[in-house]
């Protein structure tokens, strides 16, 4: 209609004016209601066509769609673990914050799990501190033997040295014996060190490595119990939560309730243009959005994302075989569209309706000089004709709220 009231202010007044003034064709005589489409045929004709080329190029060059939400996604309450439940730490419709607990279950399972596994660090604990007196004691073995090895081969030697002067204060036999006595302590002070040796692996390898095992196994216990306290991943509202103490959840067939998190839907609204409009969409461009949960109140917009693929055309391997005919309704060109100024969402319902406009700016062409005659005059056009969209845009925050609650019955 304004497109139509504009383009006849150039073509039908005109001609109506020259009709009336020029020609001297008087409004009810030659000029009557039945005569009005042969007098003013060429202003019609002209305003019509004007009209629908008006039109074209405000719509391609400055996008519109209705096709616009706040859309937000929740989070799904959900246990790590199933159990039963035995405490409740919310209810439902109330506000949390990132890492509040929500509920916890029982945990008598886990929490013997981790008391085993405290308990035999504690039994590590005490074989560490038997094998440091096992130590000291094979310390005194080693010295013990040793020492009982020096006094055999001092003997020894004292032996063999008075055989090798006199055999006749030394017997052959005795000699031998003593050397036998001092091999014997020889292999007493091997053994002793042996086992010194074992006693220090006990210590600095064996009971480590079981304390450390131990540990492990604590650590494992100790997140197996922090599963079983469900805390908000997220700042938000808790809804549809309705569990009760005895209540059995489970992360696969039965969720707690959901949570709807602070910023959902707030930073951005997502709109769907026409696949027509793909080559003038561009990253940057101001927009405006009027939305149902806001009545009466345009949102300056910036496009920020553009989703390089057209969700419509999708396909996926199953046992069928694809019938391009099945996906020949044209999806739309995904679009996500942030505030131009912070807070521009505020009170606006996550999911609410809305619709959108694009514009076309060309001011840095004109502005580089580098685009000149008519092509110029053509980008002036164009911008003006942002103008027309921007004010159907308000007629619409206008009627929303008429069409909602008086023409739609609600």
């Amino acid at each position: 209609m304004i497109e139509l009231l504009l383009c006849s202010m150039v073509t039908i007044l005109p001609d109506y004016l020259f009709r009336r003034y020029v020609q001297g064709k008087r409004v009810g005589h030659e000029i009557t209601f039945y005569s009005v489409w042969f007098e003013l045929r060429w202003g019609i004709i002209t305003c019509l066509l004007l009209t629908i080329t008006l039109i074209t190029l405000i719509f391609y060059y400055h996008p519109s769609t209705t096709s616009v939400t706040a859309v937000f996604r929740t989070v799904t309450i959900l246990p790590e673990i199933g159990g039963r439940v035995e405490e409740v730490y919310v209810t439902d419709n109330e506000t949390v914050e990132a890492g509040a607990p929500l509920f916890r279950l029982d945990s008598s399972k886990q929490q013997a799990a981790v008391d085993a596994a405290q308990t035999q660090i504690a039994e590590v604990d005490a074989q560490l501190a038997v094998a440091e007196k096992e130590l000291a004691g094979a310390d005194g073995q080693v010295t013990q033997a040793q020492g009982a090895y020096k006094q055999a081969l001092d003997e020894l030697n004292t032996k063999q040295e008075l055989l090798n002067r006199d055999a006749s204060t030394v017997s052959q036999r005795e000699v031998e014996r003593l050397q036998t006595v001092v091999d014997t302590r020889e292999g007493g002070v091997a053994s002793a060190i042996a086992n010194r040796q074992s006693v220090e692996t006990k210590i600095n390898t064996l009971l480590p490595a079981q304390k450390k095992s131990a540990e492990a196994a604590l650590a494992q216990a100790q997140v197996e119990l922090d599963k079983t306290l469900v805390v908000a991943g997220v700042s938000g509202v808790v809804q549809q939560f309705t569990l009760r103490p005895g209540d059995v959840v489970n992360p696969l067939l039965r969720p707690a309730g959901i949570l709807v998190p602070s910023e959902a839907g707030r930073k951005a609204l997502i709109a769907g243009f026409g696949q027509i409009e793909a080559q003038v969409l561009k990253v940057g461009m101001i927009g405006e959005a009027a939305c149902i949960g806001k009545p009466f109140t345009i949102i300056p917009l910036v496009i920020t994302r553009i989703q390089p693929v057209i969700a419509a055309g999708q396909i996926r391997p199953s046992d069928q075989l694809i019938d391009v005919q099945q996906t020949a309704n044209p999806g739309t060109i995904t679009v996500y569209m942030e505030p131009l100024f912070e807070g521009g969402l505020e009170n606006i319902p996550p999911g609410s309706s809305c619709v959108a406009n694009a514009y076309t700016s060309n001011h840095e062409k004109l502005a580089s000089g580098e685009v000149t005659g008519l092509h110029a005059v053509f980008l002036h056009a164009i911008g003006a004709m942002g103008v027309v969209h921007a004010a159907i845009l308000r007629v619409q925050a206008l009627r929303l709220p008429v069409e909602t609650l008086v023409l739609g019955g609600h």
